[in-house]
């Protein structure tokens, strides 16, 4: 059983759940082996991507056929396994996520037995994936019969909400909150692809043009919003404008899953262990759908203003993380679950500091800088000018970091390899310092004149792409492993990558 934090409070103390990580592999495999085009595609996910399949599953729809007992035999297994059920979209369905572990949601009652996949565009998906896995345009098994199980809104018969494949048929509307495609089906189970933003439901939403338009144009500023200011606080506030203004037009979960894609796309551009990862799995129209968590470090003055904005947007505060009272730092762990979101925010924290709300009440500037603060003052705000620290995504974890380093891409050596958590970061990005900072940073006595030199010669680490595999459900993080790769990756123990 995995350790757990005392500091966390006790509904945050994430365990191990064998059990539904079972019946899942069991389900999927009984799937797969009536759909051979699952198979193939968990096979080209690992060889591509090393990437698993079960980490780019979206949902699983069942029918009472999928159960010799038929569906009320689901539902009491999955009430068994830590499932909670609820209503579904439509009257004969019900939906059942499970809170305490990381597994797809279940849709039963279903008219079509459905494996879904996530991806961050259906359309580049299905193009992709039709080619790679050379479906027969011509094969009538392979079309959908999704309009039984989901009524879709007038705009999805358009054209342009069709991609030109004759065999894949689409759901949902182009530019919309949800976009769902069959991909093939076999014996009965049909293999999708879905496209979400901020929508959490298995019916597509109608959402009329001016709110597509209006989403095109607020991804835009979000890509294009301005970073850099005199001070975090000025920051935060034009960033939460920007959203207000996104969270008015389009709702606030949708305007949340925009911005942080916007957040992704920067943090892509200053990593190229990131690029090279994006490219591999956007070969196949993937996307970062399968991101774990966006990690952000933020300065002591500014943590308050990070929270408040995040909050904004829809988080919620989950746990508290303290690495120790040797280590010096601490975070608030944060989802948005309508986004499928998760936010890890590092701050320089001191022990008698953890046990109050250090998220919502504001934490004052110290002289001491530790290993999140120097970043912050070298670099800035990672949601501002700096941008996130690194991106954490579900992998095969000894797969791709077999892969990437056939690339280039090294990573290094794991700082948590438990059987249910393992995760290392890619070789970091090195940054260069603005002579500013450094020379603010000497001037105060906070780095010594060889630290000073050494940034400016050569540079100092900036981001890296984390690589993560999850077991039995896992939700829950490494104490002592994270701090070990935090002093590890100190810029005053370790000059540039």
């Amino acid at each position: 059983m995995p350790p757990a934090a005392s500091t966390q409070p006790a509904e945050f103390v994430w365990n191990v759940q064998p059990d539904a990580a079972e019946w899942v592999h069991h389900t999927l495999s009984a799937l797969a082996e009536r759909n051979s085009t699952i198979g193939r595609l968990a096979q080209l996910l690992r060889d591509e991507t090393g990437t698993r399949f079960v980490d780019w599953v979206d949902h699983l729809a069942l029918t009472e056929s999928a159960s010799h007992n038929g569906a009320p035999q689901i539902s009491h297994t999955l009430g068994k396994i830590g499932y909670d059920g609820e209503a579904g979209d439509r009257p004969e369905t019900s939906v059942w996520r499970h809170p305490q572990g990381l597994f797809p949601p279940i849709v039963t009652g279903a008219d079509q037995d459905i494996v879904a996949i996530r991806a961050d565009s259906v359309e580049d998906a299905a193009t992709a994936l039709f080619v790679a896995l050379d479906l027969d345009a011509d094969d009538d098994q392979r079309r959908s019969k999704l309009s039984r199980q989901i009524s879709p809104p007038a705009a999805a018969t358009s054209s342009a909400a069709r991609v030109d494949l004759p065999s894949v048929d689409f759901c949902g509307q182009l530019g919309g909150q949800f976009l769902q495609a069959c991909l093939h089906a076999e014996n009965g189970v049909a293999l999708c692809i879905v496209e979400r933003h901020g929508y959490r439901g298995f019916s597509a939403p109608t959402v009329d043009n001016s709110q597509i338009n209006a989403a095109r144009k607020h991804l835009d500023e979000f890509r294009r919003r301005q970073r850099a200011f005199d001070s975090p606080a000025i920051g935060s506030q034009y960033a939460s404008a920007l959203f207000a203004k996104a969270a008015l037009d389009i709702g606030r979960d949708w305007a949340c899953d925009l911005f942080f894609q916007a957040e992704r796309e920067y943090w892509r551009s200053r990593n190229q262990a990131a690029r090279v990862q994006y490219d591999r799995q956007n070969r196949l129209g993937l996307g970062w759908a399968n991101h774990d968590h966006h990690t952000y470090r933020s300065s002591r003055r500014a943590f308050f203003h990070l929270i408040a904005a995040l909050e904004q947007m829809g988080f919620e505060c989950r746990e508290r993380f303290y690495a120790g009272r040797e280590a010096g730092w601490g975070a608030q762990v944060l989802e948005q679950p309508h986004a499928r979101v998760v936010i890890f925010a590092d701050v320089d924290l001191s022990p008698d500091e953890v046990t109050q709300d250090f998220a919502h009440e504001p934490l004052e500037d110290r002289d001491e800088l530790g290993t999140v603060g120097l970043w912050c003052e070298l670099h800035g705000e990672a949601f501002l000018e700096a941008g996130m620290h690194h991106l954490e995504c579900q992998f095969d974890f000894d797969a791709a970091r077999e892969q990437l380093a056939k690339l280039g891409v090294e990573s290094l050596s794991p700082f948590t390899n438990f059987e249910f958590l393992r995760q290392a970061f890619t070789r970091g990005e090195t940054w260069q310092v603005e002579p500013a900072r450094v020379e603010r940073l000497l001037s105060a006595g906070r780095i010594t004149q060889e630290q000073a030199e050494r940034f400016l010669r050569d540079g100092v680490i900036g981001s890296h792409l984390e690589i993560l595999e999850r077991n039995d459900g896992y939700k829950g993080f490494n104490q002592t492993g994270i701090n070990d790769i935090i002093r590890r990756t100190d810029p005053r123990a370790v000059a540039g990558a």
